[in-house]
């Protein structure tokens, strides 16, 4: 079905509603405790630049579940990045050892290049600031999980919206969704970028309704997206320490929340949600993590 998955904005509708199906059947699989052999004999690719727990976790455990088996590049200091060997060399080398590539990398448009280059289907892991689309598609499937369908909803998202490229892969895969509603909450300096917003509203007719208010934020929503601040993307890292501190959900502020309102993270967190918060009803994010192998189950088994 797939050659590669870079962006979000390469599937339709339809295409991520097969994803979803799959993963729900993957989902019952494991529940029951089964897995696959549809893998057997095959080789996964993990190829990440920076550093990462649950997309290489899960993306190894789902290639594990489906038969398959898993080759990791691990550290750069480790390979032969340190000593030199261009981008484009390393994956002619790894496409020779394997059947599918997952690549994480620090610099927007790693993954389409990678996908030019190779000969391998190509699962982009998050390419700078640019996207994360199979985390996306997580959260698609969390939503639709907890709130029985994906429409008539009031998201908020709220932190780093600039540099989290989890957010600008959710925002475009909410978009293709009916009646969704989007508050986007940020320190100042760290809102959307104005083209993504703009190409929102003029080719999805999705209104975002931005503010530095995180009060107002939580009030109306049905699904609150926490993300953190990505101290990482900052030149001034006491600026970035600064926000972390001003920008934290807590069990007190939620006592303004509406009464099925979830909560959402891809994780890590760092500052911006208070352990207290894990305790009340609200907190899905563990869940949310926890669908990342089934999801990666039926991409995987959806690549060509």
């Amino acid at each position: 079905m797939f050659k590669d998955i870079i962006s979000i904005k390469d599937l339709s509708k339809d295409e991520i509603l097969a994803v979803l199906e799959k993963s729900e059947e993957m989902n019952e699989l494991l529940l029951r405790g089964e897995c696959l052999d549809m893998m057997k004999g095959k080789i996964l690719a993990t190829l990440f630049f920076e550093p990462s727990t649950r997309t290489k976790l899960s993306f190894s455990a789902a290639m594990h579940r489906l038969g398959g088996n898993v080759i990791d590049f691990g550290e750069t200091r480790a390979s032969s990045i340190a000593k030199g060997e261009s981008l484009s060399d390393t994956l002619r080398m790894v496409e020779k050892y394997s059947d599918f590539i997952v690549i994480r990398h620090p610099k927007e448009g790693s993954a389409k290049f990678a996908a030019e280059i190779s000969e391998k289907p190509v699962i982009n892991g998050g390419d700078g600031s640019n996207e994360h689309p199979t985390q996306a598609i997580i959260d698609l499937f969390s939503i639709r999980k907890f709130k029985g369908q994906i429409k008539n909803l009031n998201v908020t998202l709220l932190g780093d919206l600039k540099h989290a490229r989890v957010v600008k892969s959710l925002i475009y895969g909410l978009a293709i969704f009916n009646n969704i509603n989007i508050t986007a909450v940020s320190p100042s300096g760290l809102e959307l970028e104005k083209e993504i917003v703009l190409d929102l509203e003029k080719n999805f007719g999705l209104k975002i309704f931005q503010t530095n208010d995180i009060y107002g934020g939580i009030k109306n929503a049905d699904i609150l997206y926490v993300t953190r601040i990505q101290k990482e993307r900052f030149s001034d890292i006491r600026e970035a320490e600064r926000m972390q501190k001003s920008y934290k959900i807590t069990a007190d502020l939620l006592e303004q929340a509406k009464d099925n309102m979830i909560i959402m993270h891809a994780l890590p967190r760092i500052d911006e949600l208070d352990y207290d918060v894990d305790k009340t009803k609200f907190a899905k994010y563990f869940e949310e993590a926890a669908f990342g192998v089934p999801v990666r189950m039926a991409i995987l088994s959806l690549m060509k």
